[in-house]
């Protein structure tokens, strides 16, 4: 079973950015939406900027983006 850590918010949309191919699209109040374009469709995810993401909370981030938890844990 993969270890995900409690990160920010910021370090989450950074590493989805940055590694992950996703572009911010537009934020409202303390929530982040990012999109991501595949041959398949467009992928998003909303991404709360707060200052620790619960493991659950990451987890449903990971989910909608359809990352499996090992490739993300592998950049924290």
């Amino acid at each position: 079973m993969s270890q995900l850590k409690k990160i920010t918010g910021q370090d989450c949309v950074k590493i989805l950015c940055n590694k992950f191919s996703f572009q911010v699209k537009r934020q409202k109040g303390s929530h982040i939406i990012l999109k991501k374009e595949t041959p398949d469709g467009t992928i998003g995810t909303v991404v709360p900027n707060h200052k620790e993401l619960k493991i659950g909370t990451l987890r449903g981030i990971l989910r909608l983006a359809k990352i499996e938890e090992e490739k993300f844990v592998k950049f924290q």
